[in-house]
């Protein structure tokens, strides 16, 4: 069976809204560009930025600013947000999806809407998109592009609240190992964790201020109805800030207790170790002297001489032992 062509580059898919219904029409992967913006209502383009013709396709769309063309297609990895009186684009953070598995891999997802679309595109296959795609295809109130934008963020939200999770069944499990006593050193596990936590934590933190932003802008200055949208993602986006820093309080103090074990450990080998070098120094002074090719040596012409600078280093080795019992280092 062969794939149907798409006649747009990047293509990866399209739905078309009708704001009678709410509903979603998912158009086949061949519609050319006129069919796709002739009907009534809005649609959702989505597009693979791996297909080096997308830059060029996106210059044929009626609709889209300059600053929205540079937004699709930015390879920039910072969240942004851009409004106008009829168009809002930008960039947000996102996870990647392998083809089998979910990864905590940062990815981003550039978008631009205005009143009659919202496109969308990725160089590798997000997360949130995905679980956006499923719940409007099942829901039935899509009503304007904007509102294709809030079910994005409200999915991400829940992508973030579903790592969440399983970062910290990730930590419970290094913590088992670490206020156990285990031999098992779990440094190597909590580090991929907290740079996830750590990356997570300073985007959200952008998109938050970007979004503040906007809800303190005038009304005239971005489109119809979206102060309302971002004050409501602000919200969730603030809740799930709050998540993820809690998160990253906790790998913090987990990593200082990883830390403070591995000092007590190395600290633990070094007070041995000054142990055993305290006690072989006497023994080690006294073969020392014996080992002088001077004459006139003690024991050195008595019979069992050998035998008494053993018993010389014995001597010597208790007599360190008393020095430390007497100093409390022992």
């Amino acid at each position: 069976m062969e794939l149907p062509v798409s006649a747009i580059p990047g293509f990866v898919w399209a739905h078309r809204f009708l704001p009678q219904t709410g509903r979603s029409e998912r158009l086949p992967a061949n519609v050319t560009l006129p069919t796709l913006l002739a009907d009534d209502g809005f649609i959702w383009l989505h597009l693979g930025l791996s297909d080096a013709r997308v830059p060029a396709f996106l210059e044929l769309v009626p609709g889209l600013s300059s600053e929205a063309r540079q937004a699709l297609t930015s390879r920039d990895a910072h969240a942004s947000l851009h409004t106008s009186p009829d168009l809002v684009c930008g960039t947000i953070v996102d996870f990647q999806r392998g083809f089998d598995e979910m990864t905590s891999d940062i990815g981003w997802l550039h978008f631009a809407v205005n009143e009659r679309m919202i496109i969308t595109s990725r160089l590798h296959p997000l997360r949130s998109v995905d679980q956006a795609r499923l719940a409007i295809e099942r829901s039935n109130r899509i009503l304007r592009p904007i509102d294709v934008f809030s079910v994005l963020m409200v999915e991400f939200q829940k992508t973030v609240f579903s790592l969440v999770l399983e970062i910290n069944e990730e930590l419970n499990t290094i913590e088992d190992f670490v206020y156990e006593n285990a031999v098992r050193d779990e440094t190597h596990k909590l580090a991929p964790a907290r740079r996830t936590i750590v990356l997570l934590h300073r985007h959200l933190r952008t998109e938050l201020a970007h979004l503040r932003r906007i809800t303190a802008s005038d009304e005239d200055e971005v489109p119809a109805g979206f102060d309302d949208v971002a004050r409501k993602l602000s919200e969730r986006i603030e809740t799930a800030e709050r998540d993820v820093s809690s998160l990253q309080e906790r790998a913090r103090l987990l990593h200082e207790d990883i830390d403070s074990k591995a000092t007590s450990e190395t600290n633990r080998h070094l007070y041995i170790l000054s142990l055993l070098t305290a006690f072989l120094m006497p023994p080690t002074l006294v073969t020392g002297f014996f080992g002088m090719n001077t004459a006139s040596l003690p024991f050195s012409e008595a019979i069992g001489g050998t035998f008494y600078a053993v018993i010389l280093m014995a001597i010597s080795m208790l007599g360190a032992w008393w020095l430390l019992k007497r100093a409390r280092i022992l």
